[in-house]
């Protein structure tokens, strides 16, 4: 009876204990993981290292010299070699670590096994990055950090460049126009395009860049931002009057360019540019972003007058974008629906597009048509993204590259308040101030509207 007492009393906290840490796994993946995943994997990583390295093949015979130390200093056993280790960098998502490979392994190797290294030091996923040759970085997920997003705390950011989703390695996804000036994003509804678009509009809303809109579902997506907003077109009609404004916006550019280049012979190299980014910053003229919203409503023809308008409309699109880089002038194109037989230049449009992402479509044809002329694979990945989580992707780009992402929650009503609080960075643009839509000026509160007066005193 006294040893059933104790155990009663021993056993209890412990089952409160092992209760509350599956609470804590399933509802607190991030603190768990500080608190108890992060030790006991790290203690896992420590003692079975080798055992477990050799067991995926990723070991090597040692060199002569090796074995003739181990034979001359000790009687053990002289056992294969495995990538040599370095410190082990604790995240608050997972684990970071360095291996040197032995000589004859690549990194392709060390990713081969990334599965079996997975379950063998318990956590949730692990992924191989190439540093320099010879040195790959093992990143290990404690958990899944797509199931409720949270941004790092240091995020990249500069001109043209901000944070918009969090990568399933728990690293930021970055939105570079520098880099990768135009991109493709697709997905039905209720699949978190338009929250990615948002992170898009609030990002851009706080630099010194011009932001133009085509939303052919009469504006719902895109007038909420009106007041950050250069131009907006809300239907085709008014979109095949915008696109030969940008057009001429772009061959004014490439004349700024060329008087550039037109200088004295005796100027220096550094001085002589093909883009506005060579030119001062006094001459420079600020970029422009175009959004394109529903472009598949840019396709749709009814009569021959809408087919001729849809051709040139198109080819003004497929302009911008082979042409726009240079001068400045970005498009990013969205829609639900995206597929050859939208009709003619479709597939030469998506060609000028070099980023992609592709969230929750209806058909596979839109996710081959986003993914499956970069990276093939990428393809099942996004057909296999479950309606329950919205907001999630699969990016890439024309290197044959791509990760799942997902967008932050990020309210329409937040967003557009960014938007009217940087009204004041809009720039001038002359070109296109008849397509400035009207954003309502929010009225200035009275500071002595909210001084009450005294009461009366006898």
């Amino acid at each position: 009876m006294a040893d059933l007492t104790t155990l009663l009393e021993v056993g209890g906290p412990l089952a409160a204990l092992g209760g509350g840490a599956a609470y804590t796994r399933a509802k607190h993946p991030a603190a768990y993981w500080s608190t108890i995943g992060l030790p006991i994997s790290t203690t896992r990583l420590l003692s079975s290292y080798g055992s477990v390295m050799e067991a995926c093949g990723l070991t090597v015979a040692p060199s002569r010299l090796r074995i003739l130390a181990v034979k001359a200093t000790t009687r053990r056993e002289v056992r294969p070699v495995p990538p040599r280790r370095g410190i082990i960098r604790p995240t608050s998502t997972g684990l970071r670590i360095r291996l040197r490979l032995a000589p004859g392994q690549e990194p392709a190797d060390v990713a081969a096994s990334a599965e079996r290294l997975r379950h063998a030091w318990g956590v949730h996923a692990v992924y191989v990055t190439t540093l320099k040759p010879g040195v790959v970085e093992l990143r290990l997920v404690g958990y899944d950090v797509l199931r409720r997003v949270r941004m790092p705390r240091k995020l990249p950011s500069g001109l043209l460049k901000m944070p918009v989703a969090l990568r399933e390695d728990a690293t930021p996804f970055v939105r570079d126009y520098r880099t990768v000036p135009h991109q493709l994003t697709l997905g039905a509804t209720l699949s978190g395009k338009s929250m990615y678009l948002r992170h898009l509009v609030a990002g851009l809303a706080r630099q010194p860049v011009a932001l133009v809109g085509i939303d052919c579902k009469r504006g719902v997506e895109l007038s909420p931002f009106a007041a950050r907003l250069s131009a907006l077109a809300t239907d085709p009609d008014q979109a095949a009057d915008l696109l030969p404004a940008l057009i001429d916006e772009m061959e004014d550019r490439y004349d700024l360019i060329k008087s550039r280049q037109g200088i004295a012979p005796n100027t220096p190299d550094e001085e002589i540019t093909s883009d506005i980014w060579g030119l001062p910053d006094s001459e420079r003229p600020v970029p422009i972003v175009l959004f394109v919203d529903e472009v598949a409503e840019l396709f749709l023809v009814a009569t021959r007058k809408d087919e001729d308008r849809r051709d040139e409309m198109v080819t003004q699109l497929i302009r911008l974008a082979q042409l726009g880089r240079a001068a400045g002038i970005y498009l990013e194109v969205c829609g639900q629906r995206f597929g050859a037989e939208l009709g003619k230049g479709a597939t030469m449009l998506r060609a000028q597009l070099t980023g992609r992402v592709c969230h929750r479509v209806n058909d596979e044809a839109s996710a081959k048509m986003a993914l499956g002329d970069i990276a093939p694979e990428a393809v099942g990945a996004a057909c296999a993204i479950a309606p329950e989580r919205p907001g999630l992707a699969v990016a890439g780009d024309t290197s044959g590259g791509w990760s799942r992402i997902r967008t932050p929650y990020l309210s329409l009503g937040d967003a557009a308040e960014i938007c009217r609080d940087t009204a004041h960075l809009a720039p001038d643009l002359p070109a296109l101030k008849r397509f400035q839509p009207y954003a309502p000026v929010r009225p200035v509160k009275d500071p002595s509207a909210n001084v009450q007066p005294r009461p009366a005193t006898n």
